[in-house]
């Protein structure tokens, strides 16, 4: 059973005709509020500009992903094997070497530019 809930108590309160004057200071509280939002500066944008490119290099990676998922699967759906290279040892140590030396130029170029960038774009630099 539903219980029995008596609307005629709030129907008399709703419809009285008493006219609803809010309490001493409150329209001026309300109002010195509103000056204080309108003399706030606007908020700081986000900015898309700089991080677009960043978001067009995470699609093209996604979008790499999935096309090499897809011709894999397709090519090869038995199973994959992984082919070794044939690469003297040699060889092999001094282009690991060659990698971890291209590996932090390219981490100290971005690191370097990256700030910089942003810098220059508030105007600082």
């Amino acid at each position: 059973m539903k219980p029995k809930t008596d609307f005629g108590a709030i129907d008399h309160i709703l419809a009285s005709d008493d006219e609803l004057i809010p309490s001493s200071g409150f329209l001026s509280a309300v109002m010195d509020r509103v000056y204080q939002e309108a003399a706030a500066p606007p908020p700081i944008p986000f900015p898309w500009k700089l991080a677009l490119p960043g978001f067009v290099l995470l699609a093209a990676v996604a979008g790499w992903g999935v096309y090499e998922a897809v011709r894999f699967l397709w090519l090869e759906p038995q199973g994959f094997a992984l082919s070794q290279l044939k690469v003297p040892a040699a060889v092999f140590h001094d282009l690991q070497q060659a990698g971890w030396v291209v590996a932090a130029l390219l981490v100290a170029a971005v690191s370097w530019m990256f700030p910089r960038r942003m810098v220059r774009g508030a105007g600082l630099l």
